[in-house]
């Protein structure tokens, strides 16, 4: 049985961040990661290969990255299979949700599809959670106080930017919504690999009293806690959108999340966009939950990593942009009614003429 541990957590939490001190520490273990961001672009797999497009793409320590094309079940199985021809050699599987998941799906899977549950094993469900913003996020979103109820382990991460007080008052908060989950403070990804892998957390028993339909075959929960924008990609998401099911506990007020990307391939005037990022953020900053891209910057041969979550907005350099790469921007927004005209022609005014 292969182990698989589901990393969750809302929009900005913290998840990227921690895959890549999986990915990046010498363990000695080989490591199958499935990305499944939300939104037609996934930005993460950019982020953390920077290397090709291709779904299957072998990275340094041993892992793997696969991007979600289709069904998680799916993808699951063309890894078994790999692993079995020998093509893929893996000793676990890491799948990051969407910040927009709910994780009872994700984890549903394991036990509904007989193919997956004989290969792999859930091993936990780790979810993250934004000391910063935690508090208004669990007020708003049902999926945040869902992504709570199913974790096997609560990471409470940025707690730098809050309160002695504001810290202990969460985490007595997180215990009441799940007594079961082990509360660990990690900031930027420090985490020991023994709190992340080889829990054996995850006891079916307990999800049932969260979600009693977890298992029921016609009637599941389907509910995806936001609204899908008009070219959202469904093949890309890793939901399944059999509309026909009930949705028992879609949250209406989520429904004013969405996505959209902006693409251009001219360069950015790097004091311009900073400018503009920097009145957007203060303007709209609240209703911005999470946005990142990866930058074509005029006068830089690298590319530039930028993402943030409300207010707080950082940027890096990456790897060089390679001679036979077309250099071009991608930028993933997502909010809670944006103005996606204004934001596209602001970012355009950004461009070298």
């Amino acid at each position: 049985m292969i182990p698989v541990t589901i990393l969750t957590g809302f929009l900005g939490s913290g998840k990227t961040t921690l895959l890549k001190r999986i990915l990046n520490e010498k363990h000695g273990m080989k490591i199958a990661v499935i990305e499944n961001e939300f939104g037609e672009e996934n930005i993460d797999n950019e982020i953390l290969v920077q290397e090709t497009n291709e779904q299957i793409i072998q990275m340094s320590n041993g892992c793997i990255c696969c991007t979600i094309r289709g069904d998680l079940a799916r993808a699951l199985e063309d890894l078994a299979n790999r692993k079995k021809a020998g093509t893929l050699d893996f000793d676990r599987v890491v799948i990051e949700t969407t910040g927009l998941a709910n994780p009872g799906p994700v984890a549903q899977t394991f036990f509904m599809d007989n193919t997956v549950a004989d290969e792999f094993l859930l091993d936990a469900i780790i979810t993250l959670v934004d000391a910063k913003h935690a508090n208004s996020q669990l007020d708003q979103h049902e999926v945040v106080q869902r992504q709570v109820g199913f974790a096997d382990r609560l990471f409470i991460t940025k707690s730098d930017l809050v309160s002695a007080d504001e810290l202990e008052a969460l985490k007595h908060r997180l215990l009441h919504m799940n007594p079961r989950a082990a509360i660990k403070v990690v900031n930027f990804g420090d985490a020991d690999i023994k709190e992340i892998f080889d829990l054996r957390g995850f006891n079916l028993n307990s999800k049932l009293e969260i979600d009693p339909d977890f298992l029921a075959e016609d009637d599941h929960d389907h509910a995806h806690d936001h609204a899908h924008d008009d070219d959202h990609d469904h093949s890309t998401c890793g939901h399944d959108h059999e509309h026909g099911h009930h949705h028992h506990h879609h949250a209406h007020h989520d429904d004013k999340i969405k996505s959209f990307v902006y693409r251009s391939d001219k360069p950015f005037d790097p004091n311009r966009l900073e400018d503009f990022l920097g009145g957007i953020l203060q303007i709209y900053g609240e209703r911005l939950l999470r946005y990142k891209g990866v930058l074509y910057m005029k006068g830089v041969d690298r590319k530039v990593v930028f993402q943030g979550v409300h207010q707080m907005m950082g940027s890096d350099l990456a790897g060089k942009w390679m001679p036979i790469e077309k250099k071009n921007s991608k930028m993933v927004f997502i909010g809670i009614e944006l103005p996606k005209d204004l934001i596209t022609d602001g970012l355009d005014a950004c461009l070298v003429k």
